[in-house]
């Protein structure tokens, strides 16, 4: 684990974020569903990544039998698994946390992903010394869009909302750092548009993480890092 030197933080999310993972996710769900026998738009699935697991199944299965939806979500995980040889960090990930650490902020994982999930993510991303926190689907009955798992993080930080910036690819980042009164600024690497991610609350968007590395002084964290060091 890093050492930190100023007492604020950084909360990364992490798929389409920071590891290429969106698509494995968005054809996992697509198998899932056709094999319980429900059709569903893959562009449908798209638009639902990055929200609470078990919001995304109760809506896009019109809320199925409870039976159904954990088959459901287990058949996802199933073919998801099938395909984590071809999970690979977005471009700038690793350089970028890697920054952060050495500017003195914190750096915290905040996701909701299964944690059989986030192991297989914590492998790509190979920056486990880098972090000082992590959250999973274990430590909230909702995640996003609601701020439940954002909160964990922060507390996890020891850390407020004011002495902090999150980083996310979803609108359900940016509504759910709406509602924990936290700034987001969002990533295009999750196929979500750059208006979009605007419109839900993201202060600012950069291409991928690489962007947000080669204008981190500008950034919101580099602002950060400002208000922190007075």
């Amino acid at each position: 684990m890093a050492g930190n030197n100023i007492d604020a933080a950084v909360l990364f999310d992490i798929d389409g974020t920071l590891v290429d993972s969106n698509y494995l996710h968005i054809d996992a769900w697509q198998r899932a569903f056709a094999e319980v026998g429900i059709g569903v738009e893959a562009w449908r699935i798209h638009r639902s990544i990055g929200m609470d697991g078990s919001t995304l199944v109760k809506a896009l299965s019109d809320d199925a039998p409870e039976d159904q939806q954990k088959r459901l979500k287990d058949l996802h995980s199933q073919y998801y698994k099938e395909t984590a040889n071809l999970l690979q960090p977005l471009p700038g990930a690793r350089e970028l946390l890697q920054r952060v650490a050495e500017l003195g902020l914190k750096v915290v994982f905040a996701t909701s992903a299964p944690k059989d999930e986030l192991k297989l993510l914590r492998e790509t991303l190979d920056s486990d010394d880098l972090v000082v926190a992590i959250t999973s689907a274990d430590d909230v009955d909702t995640a996003k869009p609601k701020p439940d798992i954002i909160q964990v993080a922060l507390d996890r930080a020891g850390v407020p909302a004011e002495r902090a910036v999150f980083l996310g690819d979803a609108i359900w980042d940016a509504e759910a750092c709406v509602r924990a009164d936290l700034p987001c600024i969002g990533v295009l690497s999750g196929g979500v548009s750059r208006d979009e991610l605007r419109d839900a609350g993201a202060i600012e968007v950069f291409e991928n993480a690489r962007d947000l590395l080669e204008h981190l002084d500008e950034s919101a964290i580099g602002r950060l890092v400002r208000d922190s060091a007075r």
